[in-house]
């Protein structure tokens, strides 16, 4: 066993350097147990591990293994691409508890991003991970992007850079250290740079007023890492990707911007880099320009991966293409935010928040008129503890439910029968910001209430419920039976994955037993769907219409057929509401997915 404190510095000797080598990666592996090889890699000078779906089984097991990591090299950094939403590993199975960006840039809270960020942090570091890849600033400018939507908190500029920086102040606040990406912005792609190499043409002053200010407002508040993005950017340097740009990564970010923390690549064997430069010399051009540490581990994830990375950038050091004290400032970033997850793993934390009303009690009182007609009174009147519930399922008054006249979905409350108001918030100063609210009539987000007096709902939960936004025709009534529930499923972007659920169809079987439901996909998936429906009530769930010709077709296919069929939209709601119920959810998180279930069945 060999373990290292904290703040380690490396010495000029040959050693050293491999040392140094070593400490700028942050690899993967296979398994839930750490395999001899990281174990041996972590004694030589290793001083990141990075974990993905494939290594968690159970917050228990997870904890062991950080712990057994921890047994080897107590400062080591423990990295994880949680972003909550769709993109979680700590969930993989079951899917997020708790939703993602986009649906909280729908809320628009920050008071509500930041308890959701320190929530999860708090998960994080109690299994004992340090270091979040996350959160995603960029802006999601093209509605045709194939690998950001609903993991951006949105489109506009000022919403994405303040809730930017409410998540990275309450992930920090426990203890975990922010990575925020994808610099310089990868919203206005058309091209998942896991596949081929994206390319943004805008110009540097729309590059300054739109993509770099959430960076700017996460530099603010004090984003520990900020991960670089495999995208050429023409107006910022014409030649290399920003992973390999020193003009990006040096003159920008570090000269420009002053940010002084950790800078991390995106994943090197993505093929964004790995097509055109080689993992090896890819990963060579990325120090030379800046970045301190190396994210590989997602596809390769093996020791001959460490050993050609390391090597690789050993040599370039002793033929003169890399300078040694570059590699050395690069190494001792990466033990100055180890020394900082250790003294912020020292500190007490505040207790989790699990009620709708701590939300509020723990952000200093931020949106506190939300609050003062809360959900959850025994008659559905007043209550106490409402997070911004915004309006009830009979409601007719517009997206901040002030007056609404409530009903079964009211956010007064699952007492309420007959609530008579929604949040009643006439001072709300989220309603503004409600999507899509000039299109419905019924108010959104208060599906299912957000927990009584004294209630213990989880903040995902009450996060995924105010996401909601809800258009519903004249006759639409709740299910009352088992209905049929239709996938109409796009192939999966690699960060999002094929492992984790999505969809309505477990939580409507747990309120209506008896639910069914398929997956469809092509230009036959609508007549297929209604042939597996039959006379079943149908709900179709999809997710990103608008990019989806095919999707598109197949709910012409359905609505034409069954005009009574509830739409579900679990990417960005761009398309038009359609159906007798439509339900935008912002997102596939299980919590989204809950909160629709809730409003499906009148719960």
């Amino acid at each position: 066993m060999t373990t290292f404190a904290s703040g380690t510095t490396a010495s000029n000797s040959k050693d050293g350097l491999t040392r140094d080598a070593l400490t700028v990666l942050q690899p993967g592996f296979t398994g839930t147990t750490a395999p001899d090889w990281l174990l041996r890699r972590l004694g030589e000078g290793l001083a990141s591990v990075g974990l993905f779906g494939r290594n968690i089984a159970s917050p228990d097991q997870l904890a062991a293994l950080t712990a057994q990591l921890r047994v080897e090299r107590d400062d080591v950094l423990v990295a994880i691409d949680e972003e909550g939403g769709d993109v979680t590993r700590l969930e993989v199975r079951t899917g997020s508890s708790f939703p993602g960006n986009h649906a909280l840039g729908a809320v628009d809270d920050v008071a509500l991003t930041e308890a959701v960020a320190l929530e999860l942090g708090r998960r994080l570091a109690a299994c004992g991970v340090n270091l979040n890849w996350a959160p995603s600033a960029d802006v999601n400018s093209n509605p045709a992007n194939p690998v950001i939507g609903v993991r951006s908190f949105g489109a506009d500029t000022d919403l994405v850079a303040r809730h930017t920086a409410a998540y990275v102040t309450g992930l920090q606040a426990a203890g975990v250290a922010a990575c925020t990406k994808h610099f310089p912005g990868h919203g206005d792609t058309a091209v998942d740079s896991h596949h081929a190499l994206p390319r943004i043409d805008a110009n540097l002053s729309v590059l300054q007023s739109r993509e770099l200010v959430p960076f700017r407002a996460a530099i603010a508040a004090g984003s520990r890492a900020v991960m670089s993005a495999h995208i050429l950017v023409p107006a910022l340097d014409p030649d290399r990707p920003a992973t390999l740009s020193r003009r990006i990564l040096t003159g920008l970010l570090r000269e420009e911007l002053g940010y002084d923390g950790l800078i991390v690549t995106d994943g090197m064997e993505m093929q964004a880099i790995a097509a055109t430069y080689g993992i090896e010399r890819g990963s060579v051009l990325a120090i030379a320009a800046g970045a301190d540490a190396i994210c590989v581990g997602g596809g390769l994830a093996d020791d001959d991966t460490v050993r050609r990375l390391r090597d690789a950038l050993v040599s370039a050091v002793r033929a003169g293409e890399l300078p040694e004290e570059r590699l050395a400032d690069a190494a001792n970033r990466v033990r100055a935010l180890a020394e900082w997850t250790a003294a912020a793993s020292a500190i007490p934390k505040a207790p989790p928040v699990t009620s709708a009303s701590a939300v509020t009690s723990r952000t200093n009182g931020l949106n506190s008129s939300n609050a003062s007609n809360g959900s959850g009174g025994t008659d559905g009147t007043s209550g106490t503890g409402a997070v911004k519930g915004t309006g009830g399922a009979g409601s007719t008054a517009g997206a901040d439910g002030v007056n609404g006249t409530g009903g079964t979905d009211s956010s007064d409350g699952s007492d309420s029968s007959d609530g008579s108001s929604g949040s009643n918030s006439p001072n709300s100063p989220n309603s503004p910001n409600s999507p899509n609210s000039p299109n419905s009539s019924n108010g959104s987000g208060g599906a299912g209430g957000s927990g009584g007096s004294g209630g213990t709902s989880d903040v995902g939960l009450v996060a995924a419920r105010r996401a909601l936004t809800v258009t519903r025709s004249a006759s639409y009534s709740p299910l009352t039976e088992a209905p049929y529930v239709a996938a109409l499923t796009p192939v999966a972007n690699i960060a999002v994955g094929d492992e984790t659920p999505w969809g309505v169809a477990a939580e409507l079987a747990r309120l209506l037993p008896g639910t069914e439901t398929g997956t469809f996909t092509g230009e036959d998936a609508g007549s297929s769907a209604l042939a597996a429906a039959g006379a079943r009530p149908l709900v179709a769930v999809v997710r990103d219409e608008h990019r989806h010709p095919w999707m598109a077709a197949a709910l012409d296919t359905l609505l034409a057929s069954r005009p009574d069929t509830v739409v579900v939209e679990m990417g960005v709601p761009q398309a038009a509401p359609r159906g007798a119920l439509h339900i935008a959810t912002h997102g596939a998180a299980r919590v989204c997915g809950q909160a629709a279930a809730e409003v499906i069945a009148g719960q």
